[in-house]
């Protein structure tokens, strides 16, 4: 069973920065899909960023605009999102996501685990 434990939300002001991090346990190290998702209120859960473990395939939706940073620290079995330059619109719960199947990485559906949420607050 994987588990994951998202840290590292909370509030910032505009263009400020916030380092997210997703611990994982109970998969193994190669081929899973990781993404970091997120929901602002009355809006749809949408893709932030996606990575494959153990490749160098990444994912990023259009409004990160070169503004965060999806990694992985493979010893700790840790996911990361570095997130400069954030932005009001960038207030969410972040969450981290994980499955061993192929699939989009953009599309929640398809991913099996998740963790329970990170609260991101940015202010103008």
């Amino acid at each position: 069973q994987v588990q994951l434990v998202e840290a590292g939300g909370g509030s910032v002001q505009a263009g400020g920065s916030l380092r997210l991090s997703c611990a994982a346990s109970g998969y193994t190290a190669r081929g899973y899909r990781m993404a970091w998702f997120r929901q602002a209120p009355g809006k749809d859960r949408e893709g932030v960023a996606g990575l494959v473990t153990g490749s160098s395939y990444t994912y990023y939706g259009d409004f990160v605009k070169g503004r965060f940073t999806i990694s992985q620290d493979n010893a700790k079995n840790t996911l990361y999102l570095q997130m400069n330059s954030l932005k009001p619109e960038d207030t969410a719960m972040y969450y981290c996501a994980a499955d061993s199947r192929a699939g989009a990485m953009q599309i929640p559906t398809t991913f099996q685990y998740w963790g329970q949420g990170t609260q991101v607050t940015v202010s103008s």
